[in-house]
This record gives structure tokens, C-alpha cells and sequence, in this order.
């Protein structure tokens, strides 16, 4: 079925066009059109378990893992091999269970549309699951249904409809079955159409059904949310970085094998060789230390109230480049308050306010509810006044004239009582003040709803308000305020390099005037409205979204394509929302984060879940992502160092022709007694620096870029260096064994001393006792790994084919790990004269 422009076309058009009438469809007819249409429903596909299980082991890094593991059990180690095998079992297991969850988001939206709905079918109205509804079918609503499917109105009475869960506008909007509108008209302004999953707040009407299932327009945001999500900046990192390193190692191997059979070595000679290589140069600790690091970090952000579905999701954050935030329940607090009052006589105006009105203070139409609450701040008892002035007659609020009115006896004679929009019941009033109209539009050019406020004093009960001439005495202007710390979240994240747009459903004036608040919207950026979008090319809406800071009227598809826009330009987007008109732009963002008083299909997709609906919850949530992605950096540079220290250690000695200076099993104790111990305190690192202070880096460059790779190269040739000529020269002056032993400890020790200056991207002797405070743990680490060498030295040494050290062979030690530490040093402390300078050699 093609797409019906409804809006665009007149009643008696659209029932034409759909061969239906006033009196509906025969039951016959309906079924034929639910064979040929299906389900009113959303549709959804489910990918098996297995495929998603599957698909946890599609990385180069566990390729490699794989034969590390396969090799490992070859050479008789069977624990490592058990070891290795465990370890991606458990990375695959957790990344399977956080999918599936993910999934459950369609189902949530099917089981959104399991409704009911009015329906005349063969003249008679009946009853019927929403589910079997098709075009065609005319169908009844009345206060406080959730409209089952797409319906042109035909008849309307004093209908308000909420559309915030699809086009996120705050305030109740007014349905009537207009005539025809333009076909270009926005979604958010074609007021004779009722959209599915909305909700009747006041008033009844029918209409007739021209889209249903996933032809409606909530059918379409459930198709973009089983789109798949873009990788997180990690995900990405790991992915090049591992067939990178998979490409180097193969062709290093291959290099080597090829020199040792040139040399005449035998094949065995050469196949240990190529083992002993592969174990050292696959950093099999990493995959479980980027996890605890993930972990940690995620159980840090929940005692803030920030829960991480998705764990990849915690140091995505930290790469963010923008947040599309919605106004309301994120900037603002999701509930009208009067800004601003003027009035002509105040004691009549707070009259009015509390007997034209029908909250109760904890329901009621949301205007109604700010009045009252204006009224007790103001030490008002409305609820005295009610008892004391009893309401006679109610004109309630008419969509098409916009004001309410009650008759009340009061004080000995009856009060005409009328609140609405100042157009209209200027119209009423006997003649407007100039000083009036002037205040109605100062209020109104700052973004707030207002409302004026009248009386008149009457015989008897007017059968028609607009008989009625009344004096305006007041005018009060309402706002959704924005949320305390809001302002300085902004700012926190200009400092930052973040920008901040604020996409909302409100109109134009309201969202400019809430942007300026809280900082968002500043002098010299633009506030344009969703519509104005479709003029630009994607290239060019690239450039205009640079200055955009507040996108008004934004409709879903709005949102989606913003998010996509940013992202092919290699923007990293975070994207906030609590409706079911959020989901696409949740779902395609990098970081999608759904409010916690949300829709449970908002939940669903997004991978972090704030209880505090708070935009200063979220900057702080991008600190702590930047302190992860920090803390993996670092990981990240001492395995993949402390394994190619090894890997350049049995190079060089194999090309000179030398006996090989570590057995594979020594290969595998080193890794266990440095990195096995040493590793796991990175999750606990400490923000060294102020992080907020920082720009964001590009993803490619957050865990391996020049730096991280000069770092690592350097500090894995000078290990492998200086543990070659130390190895040489030994072999000159002491047996094999000796000479191994002390090479072995010696890689050992290096490696400790690489991990304890890992702790800070600062020198070491800067602010000295600061190293202790970030991260005492690694020193744990180091006591760990020397009693366990302690052991393989002195009470294990034929197990691990080593002699006992000598107190001579511990300088030898000490040498090559104070030297080690001093290299180190010195390279911080060129990296940070850099900074300091901003010369050309700063690496960022």
C-alpha cells in the first residue's frame, strides 16, 4: 500500500480513496483487508542465540588468542592453553548475555501496541483488539485511550492529544478535523491526525484509519530501532590495532623462519623458536584487562546512578565529540512553573487562578498544576477559597476558541471567570491596555506560554461566554525550568571540546530562551527550527550544525539524521531520550543514553541508563568514560611493551646466531609474575589530571596513536636491547644457565619497573608521593610477583631450568631496571616540555 498523504486530503476524499464510509467496513471486507495489510503490530525479526553467540569470536585479536592457545598446548602447556581458552570464553559470554538484552527493544515496542479499540464495522460499533485494524476502519476515541493506529480525524469535540513520546513537544497539542493542509506539513503541526501510541488527554472525536503496523509513523521509528548500533571507539581501536599487529607479527615470523633455515638451522630449532615468539608477542592478558578496567569502571558509575548495559559504552563516552540532549526532563525539569506574573489587580488575578481551574495540586491539566503550585508559594489557600465560592458553571476549554470559563457565587454575587490565550479573550474584554499588549508580547519573546486572565460580574449564568465583555487583570507566563547545576554541565563540557545541542519538540522562542539559560544557546549560534533541515545536502547540513546550537520542532527523523550526519564526518555522538520517538537517534548513536523515568523501549536500546535525569549526570559520566578510556590506555601500553620486549630479545639472539636467552616456559612464567599480577591494578588508576580540561581525541587515536606508539617501541627495544648485550656478555662470562637465569629475572624485574611508571603519563619525581595516592595497587602487584619469583629461583629452579642469583648476578638486575626506570623518565619528561611549550613535538 502506497503512502497516504491524510493530512493533505478532505474527509470525504480520504474515505473515497479508501472505499470506506461513516458506518465502517464490513467484518467481511475487514478481513480481507487484514489478509493483504497483516497485523496492526510492529513488526520485528529476532536473531537466533547461536548467531549471536558466534559472533563474539569474530576478532582478529582472538584469532591470534586462538593459536597462542592451540601452540601453547602443542608445546605441552596445558594450563595456559585452559588459561587462554577460559578467557575468551568468559569475554564471549558477557558480550553475548549484554546483546541479548539489547534485543529485548523490539519486543518492548510490540508489546506497547497490545490495546483495544472502538470500531464501527458493519454499522455497529464493537470492541476489538487494536492488532486487527486496517485502513479503512472508523474508529471512536475518548478521553484517556492510547490511539490505536495513524486515524484522519472526521468529527472532533475539545480534543488534546499528548504527542510527546513521538515528536518530544512538552504540551498537549489541539486535534480538529481541519479541512485539508499542505502536503509538506511537519508532523508535529498536522492537527487532524491522530498518531499511534499517542495519548487522548481531553475531549473525544472520530476518525477514519489510513496506516496501520509498521506503515504507521511509530511503526517507522520501530524499524530504525533494529538498525545495529556503530561500534564503540574501543571496539574500533582493538579491531586495527589487532590486524595490525597480527600483520607485523606474521611477517616478522616469517622473516625469522625464513633466516634460520638459510642459516642451516634444523626445522625444530626454528619451530621453537616461532612458538617461543608467538607466546610472547600475544598479549593474552588483554582482552580480560580491558574487561576489569570496563567493570570497575561501570560499578564506579552505578554508585552514581549511571548503569552501563553496554560495556564498551563506558569509554565511548570519553570520545564524545557531541550530545544531543532533549529539553525536557534532561536541560529542564519536565513540568510548567510560573516564570513571570503581571498584574493589573493581584488579589482578583490569584482569585481566578484558583477558581478557574480544575487541578486538585496532583493531577489535572499541566497548567492548571503550575497555578496551583504558584499559589502555594505564595501562601494562597485556594482550597479555602473553592469552599467559600462554589462553582455554578463550567465552560470548559475549547481547542478552537482556547480559553476555559467558570461561573462562581462568590461574596454575594456571581463571578465570570476566564483564563486563556491573550488573542482570544481580547476579543471578550471591553478594550486591552496598551501596557497590557506590551507585557503579553515581552513575555512572549522570552519563550513563555502565556496566559491572560479576566472577569466580569453577572446576573445570571450566560448560556454563551462570548456574550460575556470581561476585564483582563493579568497575565502569567509559564516555562519548564531548567534544572539546577545545568549551566555549569555546559560549560564543564565546553571546556571539554564537547558541543552541546539541545533537540526538543517545543516551538522556537520557548527552546532559544531555555538554550540561553543554561549556556547552550550564546550570542553569534544559530537556533533554527527541524523543517529547515530538508534544505540542506548532508554536506551542507555538516557546516550549519557547527553553529547550531538549539534545533526546535525536531521530529524523529530529524534527530536520526543529525546523529548519522555527525557521525560520517567522524563526530562521536551522544544522544539523550525518554520517548519512543528517541529510539532511532538512541539506537545508530555511539553512546545512546535513555533517561531512566523512560519509555522501557527507550531502555532497551540505549546502552547506559541514567535514575538521575540530569545533563550534569551525563558530563560527569563523560569524565568518568575519559578516566576508563585513560586507564586502557595504559593497560593497553604496558602488555603490549612487556610483550615485545621479548619478542626483540629472542630476535636479536637468534639473528647473531646465539642460544635462545628464555625457554617458552619461562616466556609463560614472566608473563604470569609481571602481567598476570601487575595488570589487574590499571582498573583502579586515579584521574591524574583534570580530564575536562582536555579535547576529545579521535577515536583511532584515544588508545594507540604516535605517542602510545613511540612509547611502546621504545620501551620494548631498550628491554630487548639491553637484555641482549647483557645476555652476550654473560655468555662470556659465566655458563649458559647462569646466564639465562639472570637474563630471566632481569625481564622480570624491567617489566616491573615498567609497570610501576605506568601509573602516571607525569614523571615520576614530579610531585613524587602522588604516584602512591593514584594507584597503590600496582605496588601490591610488584610484592605479588617477587614472592613468586622469590620461588621460581630459589625453591623451584629445575622446574623452571634456572640456577639460583647471586648477589653479583642481582646487581646485573638492578642495572638494567634503574636504567629501564631512568629511560622512562626521561622520555616523560621531553613528552611533557613539549606540552608545556606547544612545540611541534607535542603528540596528542
Amino acid at each position: 500500500m502506497h503512502e497516504i498523504k491524510a493530512h493533505s486530503l478532505r474527509p470525504e476524499e480520504l474515505l473515497e480513496l479508501l472505499e470506506t464510509g461513516e458506518g465502517g467496513l464490513s467484518e467481511e471486507e475487514a478481513k480481507r483487508r487484514l489478509r493483504l495489510y497483516g497485523r496492526n503490530e510492529v513488526g520485528h525479526e529476532r536473531e537466533s542465540a547461536l548467531s549471536v553467540f558466534l559472533r563474539q569470536f569474530k576478532s582478529p585479536l582472538v584469532y591470534i588468542l586462538l593459536g597462542a592457545s592451540l601452540l601453547s598446548l602443542l608445546v605441552g602447556e596445558v594450563v595456559d592453553f585452559l588459561l587462554i581458552v577460559v578467557i575468551l570464553a568468559v569475554n564471549a559470554l558477557i558480550g553475548f548475555l549484554q546483546e541479548l538484552k539489547a534485543m529485548s527493544s523490539l519486543e518492548s515496542l510490540r508489546k506497547m501496541t497490545e490495546l483495544t479499540a472502538r470500531v464501527f464495522r458493519d454499522h455497529r460499533l464493537r470492541r476489538i483488539p487494536s492488532s486487527l485494524l486496517v485502513p479503512g476502519d472508523v474508529v471512536l476515541l475518548e478521553e484517556g485511550d492510547v490511539v490505536p493506529a495513524d486515524i484522519r480525524l472526521l468529527e472532533g469535540e475539545s480534543l488534546l492529544v499528548d504527542e510527546a513520546i513521538l515528536t518530544g513537544e512538552s504540551i498537549p497539542v489541539d486535534k480538529e478535523p481541519e479541512p485539508a493542509l499542505p502536503e509538506d506539513t511537519p508532523l508535529y503541526e498536522r492537527r487532524n491526525v491522530l498518531f499511534k501510541g499517542t495519548v487522548v488527554v481531553r475531549g473525544h472525536g472520530r476518525g477514519v484509519v489510513f496506516a496501520t503496523g509498521k506503515n504507521t509513523e511509530f511503526g517507522k521509528l520501530s524499524a530504525r530501532a533494529g538498525e545495529h548500533s556503530p561500534d564503540t571507539p574501543l571496539t574500533r581501536s582493538l579491531g586495527s590495532f589487532s590486524k595490525r599487529w597480527l600483520a607485523v607479527l606474521l611477517l616478522l615470523l616469517t622473516a625469522l623462519f625464513v633466516m634460520g633455515v638459510l642459516q642451516g638451522r634444523s626445522l625444530y630449532d626454528v619451530g621453537l623458536l616461532v612458538i617461543a615468539e608467538l607466546v610472547s608477542a600475544v598479549p593474552e592478558g588483554l582482552p580480560i584487562v580491558i574487561t576489569l578496567v570496563l567493570v570497575v569502571g561501570a560499578l564506579s558509575l552505578s554508585r552514581k546512578r549511571i548503569y552501563i548495559r553496554y560495556l564498551p559504552a563506558t569509554e565511548a563516552l570519553g570520545s564524545v565529540t557531541y550530545m544531543a540532549v532533549d529539553k525536557t526532563g534532561t536541560i529542564t525539569e519536565g513540568r510548567l512553573k510560573v516564570r513571570e506574573v503581571y498584574a493589573v489587580d493581584s488579589e482578583l488575578l490569584k482569585l481566578i487562578a484558583g477558581l478557574c481551574n480544575n487541578s486538585d495540586g496532583e493531577s489535572g491539566d499541566p497548567i492548571d498544576r503550575a497555578l496551583i503550585r504558584w499559589l502555594e508559594e505564595e501562601g494562597y489557600d485556594w482550597r479555602a477559597l473553592r469552599d467559600e465560592c462554589r462553582r455554578v458553571k463550567e465552560f470548559p476549554f475549547d481547542t478552537r476558541k482556547r480559553y476555559m470559563a467558570t461561573v462562581n457565587e462568590c461574596r454575594g454575587g456571581k463571578l465570570f471567570l476566564i483564563k486563556g490565550a491573550f488573542e482570544n479573550l481580547s476579543l471578550l474584554s471591553n478594550g486591552v491596555d496598551d501596557e497590557v499588549a506590551l507585557k503579553h508580547d515581552e513575555l512572549a519573546e522570552k519563550g513563555l506560554r502565556v496566559l491572560a486572565f479576566g472577569y466580569a460580574g453577572v446576573e445570571e449564568v450566560p448560556e454563551n461566554p462570548e456574550d460575556v465583555r470581561v476585564s483582563i487583570v493579568g497575565l502569567v507566563g509559564f516555562i519548564d525550568p531548567p534544572k539546577e547545576g545545568v549551566r555549569s554541565a555546559v560549560e564543564t563540557a565546553r571546556n571539554a571540546g564537547i558541543r552541546v545541542l539541545m533537540l526538543t519538540g517545543d516551538s522556537l522562542k520557548t527552546a532559544r530562551a531555555v538554550g540561553r539559560e543554561v549556556g547552550i544557546y550564546r550570542d553569534g549560534d544559530w537556533a533554527i527550527e527541524g523543517r529547515q533541515l530538508e534544505r540542506y545536502t548532508d554536506e551542507e547540513l555538516y557546516s550549519v550544525l557547527k553553529k547550531v546550537s538549539v534545533v526546535a520542532r525536531a521530529i524523529p527523523e530529524d534527530k536520526y539524521r543529525i546523529v548519522r550526519v555527525l557521525q560520517s564526518r567522524g563526530e562521536i555522538v551522544a544522544v539523550t531520550g525518554d520517548g519512543i520517538n528517541d529510539v532511532p537517534a538512541l539506537k545508530v548513536a555511539d553512546v545512546g543514553i535513555a533517561m531512566g523515568s523512560g519509555a522501557q523501549a527507550v531502555r532497551d536500546v540505549a546502552k547506559i541508563v541514567i535514575a538521575d535525569n540530569n545533563l550534569s549526570v551525563i558530563v560527569d559520566a563523560v569524565r568518568w568514560g575519559r578516566v576508563i578510556a585513560r586507564n586502557i590506555r595504559r593497560a593497553m601500553y604496558y602488555l603490549l611493551s612487556s610483550s615485545f620486549d621479548e619478542v626483540f630479545l629472542l630476535s636479536f639472539a637468534f639473528i647473531l646466531r646465539l642460544p635462545l636467552p628464555l625457554y617458552a616456559t619461562q616466556i609463560l612464567w614472566i608473563n604470569l609474575v609481571t602481567d598476570g599480577v601487575q595488570d589487574k591494578a590499571f582498573p583502579f588508576n586515579r584521574e591524574e589530571r583534570d580530564v575536562m580540561r582536555e579535547k576529545p581525541r579521535r577515536p583511532e587515536k584515544v588508545f594507540f596513536d604516535l605517542r602510545q606508539l613511540i612509547d611502546t617501541l621504545s620501551t620494548a627495544l631498550f628491554v630487548g636491547a639491553v637484555n641482549f648485550l647483557l645476555f652476550w656478555f654473560l655468555l662470556r662470562e659465566m655458563s649458559y644457565e647462569r646466564a639465562l637465569s639472570v637474563v630471566f629475572t632481569s625481564m622480570v624485574a624491567n617489566q616491573w619497573f615498567n609497570g610501576i611508571q605506568s601509573v602516571r603519563e607525569l614523571p615520576f619525581f614530579y610531585k613524587p608521593w602522588r604516584n602512591f595516592l593514584l594507584n597503590p595497587w600496582i605496588y601490591l602487584g610488584v610484592g605479588v610477583g617477587a614472592l613468586l619469583q622469590y620461588i621460581a629461583l630459589y625453591q623451584l629452579p629445575e622446574l623452571f631450568r634456572v640456577v639460583p642469583l647471586t648477589q653479583e648476578d642481582w646487581l646485573y638486575v638492578l642495572a638494567t631496571s634503574v636504567g629501564l626506570f631512568l629511560f622512562i623518565e626521561l622520555r616523560k619528561a621531553l613528552w611533557l616540555l613539549g606540552e608545556k611549550t606547544g612545540s611541534p613535538g607535542r603528540v596528542t
